[in-house]
């Protein structure tokens, strides 16, 4: 299961205001590197054929089958790492190069 923080639900339906993408559902992607690092990328979508919607705190988040497995219990957040400069980032205990928060 993937979840989103409400910190991160807050900025995607700015987001999908500023975009003009109101009610079109959140693609999570996520792929392996050879060095067995995780890539990921998102953006509002409609669902395609062999996807997979979830509705994720309020949001529906569309998921292609290829992505399910690196992507099951993996979370979105919103999160100010450097001051003054907030981002999406991505925490995922299937990605071997990720520290999990403990």
């Amino acid at each position: 299961m993937f979840t989103i923080s409400d910190e991160a639900v807050k900025q995607i339906s700015v987001s999908a205001e500023q975009s003009d993408s109101t009610g079109m559902a959140l693609r999570i992607a996520a792929h392996r590197n050879s060095d067995g690092s995780f890539e990921y990328a998102m953006g509002f979508d409609d669902k395609k054929e062999g996807d997979t919607i979830y509705n994720c705190n309020g949001v529906d988040v569309v998921v292609a089958n290829d992505c399910s497995d690196l992507l099951d219990g993996a979370s979105l957040d919103y999160v100010e790492l450097n001051p003054g400069k907030p981002e999406f980032i991505f925490r995922n205990p299937n990605d071997p190069t990720h520290k999990m928060d403990k």
